[in-house]
């Protein structure tokens, strides 16, 4: 890496986000204060840890590159009794955004209040299946009565505390419903009529900050429509006026009882995120960056396992997974090299590339080899350039290349379980009692 392209990335990683801000979005980005910006974000579940872990998983996510924590809020979690609310313990959600916020990070709150998740009954509480006459998640008024109710509950929390980026908080993005575009042909010319009410809802609450809806292509203005899956780059909003946003990237999976632990090999899910900014894409998410653990009867679906690890970056302990975590931090360095030049029109798509240009000159251009089986060599600006299969090259300079997504320069690591015995433990060897380490393979 040249000198200069290592000032840009020390400014581009120290730089400070301003609260207070103004939030808004044009076709190419989020725009915050006036200027777009290229975004990068991870998906960390309150209830998920405990609140002694919130502060180390924040830190983490910001030293790996992380912009934005991405968070569904949990109804039956919090209002297991209509009209009692629990927002103490691993339910305090103003605790968990406000450590977002002293940590220097944004927020990307999704209320749903259906929010899927693998959470017992998507996160509905049981007791709103026996109001009298409701049917769930469609035109029907007295869900939406009870689905307005808790919005503006949790809304209007987020106000007293301040939260929002329009009052100095650190909150950019809210979310209304969750992939029901996913079903909402079970529910007829209702469904229609219930995205439209839920959209105008959302909006009538004047958070100060753009509300989105994933998979949801009919998302009415001006609600953002959003891609989630394991490759987003083909993603189009259905606006022009419209960012590209990406708010799932599925680092894995969640796992199930009798079934393989699901693994995501992180050369993959680095190829699918810069193949997204290389596309057009200003705001990613990996769902999860840290997955934690589905505490008591939490956990929904038929044998989902209580560990939520879901091969995130930071593991269900919250230790770094590596090179999961350092190749992505890698990535997000190269691409936030490119930012100034990205948030601008695509200049020159070609088969193998694409250009970003400012007006004063400065240019990116990300390299791409979707072939899965062969090496290719390209020339490009009159240099040649070797891409591994299911690889992108990033160089922020268009000539000088800094990283490829299938090479991995982050350090591996081996969990092992270290034994620390108890004051009262009799069977301590000499090396333990003496303040000796032991340890044993997993």
């Amino acid at each position: 890496m040249a000198a200069g392209f290592g000032l840009l990335l020390f400014l581009a990683a120290t730089t400070p986000f301003c609260f207070g801000a103004n939030v808004t979005y044009d076709h190419r980005a989020l725009v915050i204060d006036g200027n777009r910006r290229v975004l990068v974000s991870g998906s960390i579940h309150y209830p998920r840890s405990t609140p002694d872990m919130w502060p180390d998983l924040i830190q983490k996510s910001k030293d790996g590159g992380l912009d934005v924590i991405e968070t569904y809020v949990f109804w039956n979690l919090h209002e297991p009794v209509r009209g009692q609310y629990d927002f103490e313990g691993r339910k305090d959600l103003v605790k968990f955004v406000k450590l977002v916020k002293e940590a220097g990070l944004l927020v990307h709150l999704r209320i749903g209040p259906y929010v899927c998740a693998e959470w017992n009954y998507g996160g509905f509480p049981l007791w709103l299946h026996f109001i009298p006459g409701i049917v769930l998640r469609t035109d029907n008024e007295p869900f939406k009565a009870e689905m307005k109710r808790f919005t503006a509950k949790i809304v209007d929390m987020m106000k007293q505390e301040n939260l929002y980026a329009s009052q100095g908080g650190p909150i950019i993005l809210s979310q209304i419903e969750n992939e029901y575009g996913n079903i909402d042909s079970a529910y007829g010319n209702s469904a229609k009529t219930y995205i439209n009410w839920a959209a105008a809802m959302a909006t009538s609450f004047d958070t100060g900050v753009p509300w989105v809806m994933c998979q949801q292509s009919d998302a009415p203005n001006p609600i953002i429509n959003t891609c989630n899956g394991f490759y987003c780059d083909q993603f189009t909003p259905n606006s022009n006026n419209k960012p590209k946003m990406w708010t799932e990237n599925w680092s894995g999976w969640f796992s199930a009882f009798g079934d393989p632990l699901p693994y995501r090999p992180v050369e993959d899910l680095a190829f699918s995120v810069a193949r997204f900014y290389q596309l057009g894409g200003t705001f990613q998410n990996y769902y999860m960056y840290h997955g934690g653990t589905n505490f008591g009867r939490s956990t929904g679906g038929p044998f989902i396992t209580t560990s939520y690890d879901y091969d995130a970056p930071i593991d269900e302990y919250g230790l770094l997974r590596q090179p999961k975590w350092g190749h992505l931090k890698d990535v997000h360095k190269a691409i936030k090299l490119c930012e100034e030049a990205m948030v601008q029109l695509i200049q020159k798509p070609l088969l193998l590339a694409t250009v970003y240009k400012t007006a004063s000159g400065q240019c990116a251009a990300f390299l791409a080899n979707v072939g899965t089986q062969s090496d290719a060599t390209v020339k490009f600006n009159g240099n040649s350039y070797n891409l591994p299969a299911w690889s992108v090259s990033i160089l922020p300079d268009c000539k000088n290349v800094v990283l490829n997504t299938a090479k991995i320069n982050s350090v591996s690591t081996i969990t092992k379980f270290v034994r620390q015995p108890w004051k009262d433990d009799t069977t301590a060897t000499d090396a333990f009692v003496s303040g000796g380490v032991g340890s044993m393979n997993p």
